[in-house]
């Protein structure tokens, strides 16, 4: 049940956390990882799983943790196209940094425990009672927090009010509390952060945010459940990743959906 429970997780919080990205950027690439969240992830985790310092889970929260405090900070310095960059040349500094790690793994053990976390997958393997709870904990403090902040965002978005430094900073640290609550447990996840935010602006235009929660929540969800199925049920004769299943099962709604798109 713990698994199915975070199946349902990842597919709320990964979709509101693209969404409120998109709507910050007012840019529909806009995404969770795009702020070197997923680097951070992937780092932590190789790092606790190379050397044993702590739970993989655990090197996952610290680096993501210090990675969101970072990004926050510069937020409060720099404009929205200057922080954009500087996220992406931060993501590739924190990526390479994992490369190195990863590419010096002491055996092939530990060098597949890392890689099947970071296909992602829901097996929650070494996850401890103390895990559960702080990534519960961060999870709705993040939710709490996209829902408090859902007016300013709608209004950032349509161009009536222009969010300031701080404000920005604030709600990309709690987009970075509401990632990080389920990327350090089930590996990172990508398609259902910045695909399934798009797919649902095609269905809602983009106007009151909370519209878009809802709808790219019930997509998100339906989606990773379709996927937990398939890759828990379905014996091909070799390892399905998460990640990358999702992404092929979503290809023919997502075809579907741009030719109505650009149709209409």
């Amino acid at each position: 049940m713990l698994n199915l429970l975070y199946v349902i997780l990842c597919g709320i919080a990964l979709p509101v956390g693209g969404v409120q990205m998109q709507y910050l950027w007012r840019n529909q690439l806009g995404d969770i990882y795009s702020l070197g969240l997923g680097s951070a992830a992937c780092l932590g985790a190789a790092t606790a799983t190379m050397t044993g310092w702590c739970s993989l889970t655990a090197g996952a929260f610290i680096c993501q943790a210090v990675c969101a405090i970072i990004v926050a900070l510069v937020a409060l310095r720099l404009d929205t196209p200057k922080l954009i960059t500087f996220g992406i040349l931060f993501g590739t500094l924190i990526g390479s940094l994992g490369t190195i790690v990863v590419t010096n793994a002491p055996t092939g053990d530990l060098l597949k425990q890392y890689y099947l976390w970071g296909a992602a997958n829901f097996k929650l393997q070494g996850v401890t009672p103390v895990d559960i709870a702080v990534s519960l904990t961060l999870f709705a403090a993040g939710i709490a927090s996209a829902v408090l902040c859902a007016k300013k965002l709608t209004k950032h978005h349509s161009g009536e009010i222009e969010l300031s430094n701080l404000s920005k900073a604030i709600i990309l640290f709690m987009v970075s509390i509401l990632v990080t609550s389920v990327v350090s447990i089930c590996g990172t996840i990508g398609f259902v952060s910045l695909g399934i935010p798009n797919l649902a602006r095609i269905i809602v235009k983009p106007g009151d945010i909370r519209r878009q929660y809802a709808l790219s929540v019930g997509m998100g969800t339906a989606l990773l459940l379709i996927t937990y199925l398939v890759v828990e049920y379905c014996n091909f004769g070799f390892y399905l990743p998460v990640s990358a299943t999702m992404a092929i099962i979503a290809l023919p709604l997502m075809v579907v959906l741009f030719r109505r798109s650009t149709s209409s």
